[in-house]
């Protein structure tokens, strides 16, 4: 049986999905380099030597992503094509959350907004706030770059010492937000803030800013799930953040499983609806 390969070549990071027939994920790995063609040779030779297979098992190689633009011709020899990166953003979401239509939302150094609805996939647009946002940060409000450090400290953060609160500025209600809900980020830096406190401030600000993003997009539309990829979409304050959003605004937020790998997943399913 022939395998395809699907590979999205970021700026910094190549992520590689191995697909067997039917659209069955077998194998995903992720290989940073100093540049990318190099990570792109090395992630399809690390996949093959992983799941101990010879070049002759795989019919093809789709690419995406930035760095897809670098390659020309084939790769090892492999009958090698490219698409969208926005096309396999919304075919990836779709494909690991199982729904038809939805928002799909990929969130990496900065974020993209995928509209996929009535068998059509638009990009509605991107913001500037994703992971490289949370890591420029960082490296200047807590002196941390390693992102795993900056996770486990917001683990003990708290955003009461950092976040500025509907409540804390207004003695009226508003009837589509709760009391709690964040007025200002980073708008009420307490003298006792702590650098766990800075960390998931920053964290919740990332994520509120999506998710809000999300929202907009929504907006008049019948969409009502918002599928949520890329790297940073795993990391563990994300869930709780975007579901506390989607409550505000009657909308299902979802991290699905295989999240980071899902731009190269639709790049691979994409070669099978050809």
């Amino acid at each position: 049986m022939k395998m395809v390969l699907g590979v999205d070549i970021g700026g910094s990071t190549t992520k590689i999905v191995l697909f067997e027939e039917e659209k069955q994920i077998a194998d995903t790995l992720q290989v940073k380099a100093n540049d990318q063609i190099t990570s792109l040779y090395g992630a399809v030779g690390n996949i093959l030597h992983k799941n101990n297979l010879p070049l002759q098992k795989i019919s093809n190689i789709v690419l995406t992503g930035v760095g897809a633009s670098l390659i020309s011709g084939d790769v090892y020899g492999i009958p090698t094509c490219k698409v969208n990166e926005f096309e396999a953003i919304g075919a990836g979401g779709l494909l690991l959350s199982n729904l038809d239509e939805a928002l799909v939302v990929s969130m990496g150094t900065g974020t993209a907004f995928v509209k996929v609805s009535d068998g059509k996939t638009v990009h509605i647009g991107g913001s500037g706030v994703g992971g490289g946002t949370l890591l420029g940060l960082s490296s200047k409000l807590i002196n941390e770059h390693d992102i795993e450090a900056v996770i486990a400290a917001a683990e003990s953060g708290n955003l009461q010492n950092v976040d500025l609160s509907i409540s804390e500025i207004s003695n009226t209600d508003i009837l589509s937000l709760p009391p709690t809900a964040t007025a200002s980020n980073f708008g009420k830096i307490k003298s006792v803030a702590r650098d766990s406190d800075m960390a998931l401030g920053l964290l919740n600000m990332v994520f509120q800013t999506a998710g809000m993003l999300a929202v907009f997009a929504c907006m008049d539309t019948k969409i009502k799930n918002v599928v949520v990829t890329g790297s940073v979409a795993t990391l563990p304050q994300a869930k709780p953040i975007l579901h506390e959003v989607g409550l505000f605004h009657n909308l299902s937020f979802t991290v699905p499983e295989n999240a980071a790998f899902a731009t190269a997943i639709g790049a691979a399913a994409l070669y099978f609806t050809r």
